[in-house]
């Protein structure tokens, strides 16, 4: 049933896109067991050129710590299967996606810190020239519905300090995504020493509610500063895997933010 869902899904997506090309199998392969699991997840993190050395450690240390924290572990375990699988994608510019971890089942500490090391240790993909991020989340969906795994829940988690510059638009990649079950959401990495605003006014944090998240309980959040970022994006992995499947499906300008005391910005239903 998972492999006539998935080759169906795809065909769907593929028609949609308008993508001939064959896919690169290891795109949705994983390295150890498969199986059914709570949440399918996509890391998908900005390593752009806007992207510096400081802050793109920041952000793999980031996530790193926040994968192996007793928090996201008890998170993990509350799921039915006890168990989520992630895939750890860093993207820049058009056909810069580039698979820093393959795929995993993450259920314990010993299988968390495995991935944790494994983020600290890929090596940077040399490629600059602009943000793609509707690529980026087109490319993350291919991956869901290719991999191994099998869950209720699907997410794509999209974080960054720019709007999409390149390549398909990102509202147009949503929809696609949307359409097949996937939520997405968003991370907005704000520099205080950086006054930016999105096209058409508003601030990047509008633009990721209102261009980049969609599905079901969807939202965005912000950390502010580069030092915040550890903070949000703990609080941000811990609520994607205590999410449970039968929320409202919401659009990311629908919903409000909120702060919380780390600092980091949330949005909520």
């Amino acid at each position: 049933m998972r492999d006539s869902l998935t080759r169906a899904g795809l065909a769907v997506f593929l028609s949609f896109s308008g993508l001939a090309a064959p896919l690169d199998p290891a795109i949705g392969q994983s390295d150890g067991p498969a199986g059914p699991v709570d949440l399918e997840l996509v890391l998908a993190v900005d390593a752009s050129g806007s992207i510096d050395e400081d802050e793109f450690r920041l952000q793999r240390q980031g996530w790193a710590e926040a994968i192996t924290h007793p928090r996201v572990l008890g998170a993990i375990r509350s799921g039915g299967h006890g168990a989520i699988a992630v895939m750890y994608l860093e993207w820049a510019a058009i056909g810069c996606e580039n698979v820093a971890v393959k795929w995993a089942r993450i259920s314990d500490p010993v299988s968390a810190q495995k991935f944790a090391n494994a983020i600290n240790k890929a090596k940077r993909l040399d490629c600059w020239g602009g943000n793609a991020i509707g690529d980026a989340v087109s490319f993350s969906t291919k991956s869901i519905l290719t991999n191994r795994f099998d869950a209720k829940r699907k997410v794509i988690d999209v974080s960054g300090d720019g709007p999409n510059t390149l390549g398909s638009p990102v509202e147009l990649a949503r929809e696609r995504a949307v359409a097949l079950g996937i939520t997405i959401n968003g991370l907005v990495i704000m520099d205080p020493g950086r006054f930016f605003y999105a096209p058409g006014g508003g601030t990047l944090e509008d633009y990721y509610r209102n261009a980049i998240a969609g599905g079901t309980g969807s939202f965005v959040m912000v950390a502010k500063g580069r030092r915040n970022f550890r903070q949000a994006a703990l609080a941000k992995l811990v609520r994607e895997i205590a999410a449970r499947p039968d929320g409202p499906t919401v659009r990311g300008k629908t919903v409000a933010a909120l702060k919380d005391r780390s600092g980091a910005g949330a949005e909520r239903r």
